[in-house]
């Protein structure tokens, strides 16, 4: 299917798009919303993204597998100093733990978690997947097909994260108690 759309026009859609979404947009879904080949909306996502780093207090960002609009980092004191909020975690140091081992083992089974853990984690678990931080991705095929556990997009989009390279490296003894 072919976009009518001239090249100026499909730059503002585009614009316009990111600026409303509430989630990141993938290239597939602005396909399907545009009608314009891939290449022409990347080539177009690329130039509207070089046009915002020229000195603009919005920038499109590619995160969780998509693009949005966001804000120039840059001018975070600000933004934050007008919405008067502090970026607080609603994540218990229990959840915390909890997500760090599910981002860097996945996919991993209640059991693991809790071997890992040395605790129950029913509780953590439901919190992280009430906030859509992690999802159920499968069933293992070990004794009674315990549920899988991965991240989400919306983890991706919660921590700035593009994928889950993104992820930094993980300290040796994260990394120790997560063999053992």
């Amino acid at each position: 299917m072919e976009s009518s759309l001239d090249w100026s026009r499909l730059k503002s859609v585009l614009e316009s798009l990111l600026f409303v979404t509430k989630k990141p947009l993938t290239i597939e879904e602005l396909v399907k919303i545009t009608e314009a080949p891939r290449e022409t909306l990347e080539s177009a996502l690329a130039e509207i993204s070089e046009d915002y780093e020229r000195g603009r207090g919005l920038r499109v960002i590619r995160v969780a597998h998509g693009y949005i609009m966001g804000t120039d980092p840059q001018n975070s004191e600000f933004v934050d100093r007008l919405v008067h909020s502090k970026i607080e975690t609603t994540l218990t140091p229990q959840s915390l733990e909890t997500l760090a081992i599910i981002a860097y083992k996945q996919p991993i089974t209640k059991p693991e978690l809790e071997r890992i853990r040395g605790v129950y984690c029913d509780g953590v678990l439901e919190t992280l997947l009430f906030k859509k931080l992690i999802e159920e991705v499968g069933r293992s095929s070990g004794l009674g097909r315990p549920i899988l556990y991965g991240t989400t997009v919306e983890f991706l989009r919660h921590f700035g994260l593009k994928d889950l390279s993104d992820l930094p490296a993980m300290p040796a003894d994260f990394k120790n108690a997560l063999h053992e």
